[in-house]
C-alpha cells in the first residue's frame, strides 16, 4: 500500500476511535474529566481501566464517528487543558502505580486563538518533560492518525506502536505539499518523502511493533499492553526511567 493510501485509511470515517478500543480490551472504564484549571476538553478521554484485571491509567484522542460526535469531539484536536486533563491523570497513575496506556489518533493540537492563549505549546511542552520522568510503565499506540506535536504529546513511551493502517508524522501531507511546493495538491507526493508508514518508522527505530488490523485485533492489542505492562512493571524504577531517556536518545544517532 502507499503512502497516501495509508494516510486515506488512517482517515476513514467508519474507522474505529479511541473509545472503540477502550471499550473492547479494557474492563471498567471509569472516566475522568477537567484539567482543574480551565475546562473538560471532549478530544481527549481519560481514566481509570483494568486489563486482565490488572488497573491502568487509559488516556486516548477521540475523534468520534459521525458529524456530531466530531464536532463534540472537535475533531480530535485537542486544546492545552486536554493535554494537561492528560497530564493530571498520568500524575495520579504514577503515585498509584498504575502502568498508563495511550492511544492517539489526532491530526494535530488545535490551533485556534484560544488554544495559544492558554499556552498550547507549554502543555505540550511540558507533557513532553513530564512523560519522560513518569516512574510507572508508558505504552503509546497510534490509532490512526499521529498529526505533530498533538499527538507527541501522549507519544513518549517505553514503546511506541502502531497499528498497520495508521501514520505518524510531523507534519500532514497537505500542510507539508504547501510549504515546499505552494500546492496543497501534491498531498501524495509528500507522503512519500515524509516516511509516515508504519514500516518506514519501524524500519527508522522510531516505533517499536506494528500490530496488523482485523477481527481479532481488540484481543490481539489486550494481550500485547497487558504482557508489555507487566515486563516494563517488573524492571526497578531507576532502570525503566533511563531506559526511556535512552530510548529518545538513541533515535537519529
Amino acid at each position: 500500500m502507499k503512502a497516501y493510501e495509508r494516510v486515506k485509511a488512517a482517515r476513514a470515517k467508519d474507522r474505529f476511535t479511541a473509545l472503540d478500543l477502550i471499550e473492547d480490551s479494557f474492563d471498567d472504564f471509569l472516566e475522568m474529566h477537567g484539567d482543574r484549571r480551565f475546562a473538560d476538553d471532549k478530544a481527549v478521554v481519560a481514566g481509570i481501566a483494568y486489563l486482565r484485571g490488572l488497573p491502568v491509567t487509559v488516556i486516548g484522542i477521540e475523534k468520534g464517528h459521525n458529524l456530531k460526535e466530531r464536532t463534540y469531539r472537535n475533531f480530535g484536536s485537542a486544546h492545552p487543558e486536554g493535554y494537561r486533563k492528560a497530564l493530571r491523570q498520568m500524575k495520579l497513575a504514577e503515585k498509584f502505580g498504575r502502568p498508563i496506556v495511550c492511544f492517539v489518533d489526532t491530526s494535530g493540537a488545535y490551533c485556534g486563538i484560544g488554544a495559544e492563549e492558554r499556552g498550547q505549546g507549554q502543555a505540550i511542552a511540558e507533557n513532553l518533560m513530564e512523560m519522560m520522568t513518569l516512574k510507572v510503565p508508558i505504552l503509546s499506540v497510534i490509532i490512526g492518525e499521529g498529526g505533530s506535536g498533538g499527538a507527541l504529546a501522549l507519544g513518549v513511551a517505553d514503546e511506541v506502536w502502531m497499528l498497520e493502517n495508521s501514520i505518524y508524522s510531523v507534519i500532514s501531507p497537505e500542510g507539508c505539499a504547501s510549504i515546499l511546493w505552494k500546492d496543497n495538491t501534491r498531498a501524495e507526493e509528500a507522503s512519500e518523502c515524509l516516511k509516515l508508514t508504519p514500516e518506514d518508522l519501524l524500519e527508522l527505530k522510531i516505533i517499536e511493533r506494528i500490530i496488523p488490523e482485523g477481527e481479532g485485533l481488540a484481543a490481539e492489542l489486550q494481550s500485547l499492553l497487558h504482557g508489555a505492562v507487566e515486563h516494563y512493571g517488573a524492571l526497578p524504577v531507576h532502570e525503566l526511567v533511563q531506559r526511556r531517556y535512552d530510548r529518545y536518545r538513541k533515535i537519529g544517532g
